[in-house]
């Protein structure tokens, strides 16, 4: 009973001085305070790494888990921000398909590798119903904020999930990319960012179900998301775009998207995601700092 009073005052302190009007907090404060309680009086296993949940970060991760979710603080091209295989850190790269000027995008940033627990949890919230991981995992997302926050011109450019069809939202409930962005905003608001994006989740529609870009190759990626998306003209034009998704591989759609919003108008697009994939660096691959192989195709951008 201890362990669970301290547990509510350390979160009630937590949002009351971390938010000017708590009122609309109340109702997640009672679910996050729900879910600890559940969790000391009926254990369950965490999902990521199946051992008895004793504590929670209020999701349903131990504490463990949820401190491995490490960000990627290694070598990365400069423009798309892939992780590249470099023991260099500092210096700035372009990957060879931004020297080949592939992505319609201007910049891109990942929180971390999509490999791990980061990869389980990207996992189990867009397919195994973990709505409430969203606004957690979303608030990872400050880290790559940071890192491009000085490239948006705008005090407040406009925040826009990568969209599902409207089919595919329907047959899963939710739209991950969504709740990250969600996630990410209230970070911000409770950080009383001086830049705070506007949370614009109409601007940009998916006018074609295509199928899950996973298990396809590049070429194959391109064209399943071509005239895939429609941007809102009188909603983007002259703006900077915050697009926001779950994880990025090739960059296939999110070039697709950032490509629609800038002939609807849009200023530049900035891409944030939680994970990035890359053949580099597999599920388990060594950590920044190990002796590591030239990545075939990179090399320092020319200045």
């Amino acid at each position: 009973m201890r362990r669970w009073r301290h547990y509510v005052a350390n979160e009630i302190h937590s949002y009351l001085s971390a938010v000017p009007n708590p009122l609309p907090l109340l109702r997640t404060l009672l679910r996050r305070s729900l879910d600890g309680f559940c969790a000391v009086a009926f254990p369950a296993a965490c999902p990521l790494c199946g051992e008895e949940l004793s504590f929670t970060r209020g999701i349903g991760i131990c504490n463990a888990c949820w401190l491995s979710l490490n960000p990627w603080r290694g070598a990365i091209c400069d423009s798309c921000g892939i992780p590249l295989a470099s023991e260099i850190v500092g210096e700035i790269y372009l990957c060879g398909a931004c020297r080949r000027n592939e992505h319609y995008f201007d910049r891109a940033r990942s929180y971390g590798l999509y490999s791990g627990h980061l990869r389980e949890a990207a996992l189990q919230l867009k397919f195994h119903g973990r709505e409430r991981w969203g606004g957690k995992l979303g608030a990872l997302l400050i880290h790559p904020w940071r890192q491009l926050a000085g490239s948006v011109k705008e005090s407040a450019p406009l925040l826009a999930p990568v969209p599902l069809h409207p089919s595919r939202q329907r047959e899963r409930g939710f739209n991950q990319a969504d709740l990250l962005a969600r996630g990410l905003l209230l970070e911000l608001r409770k950080l009383k960012s001086a830049a705070l994006p506007h949370f614009e989740p109409r601007c940009l529609r998916r006018v074609k179900a295509t199928a899950p870009q996973s298990g396809l190759h590049h070429r194959a990626r391109l064209e399943n998301v071509r005239h895939g998306f429609s941007a809102s003209a009188e909603r983007v034009r002259g703006r900077d775009i915050i697009l926001v998704d779950d994880v990025m591989t090739t960059g296939a759609t999110v070039s697709a998207c950032a490509r629609t919003l800038k002939q609807a108008g849009a200023a530049q697009v900035i891409v944030l995601t939680l994970a990035r994939a890359t053949p580099q660096f597999p599920d388990g691959a060594m950590p920044p700092g190990e002796p590591a192989h030239r990545v075939d195709g990179m090399s320092p951008a020319q200045t």
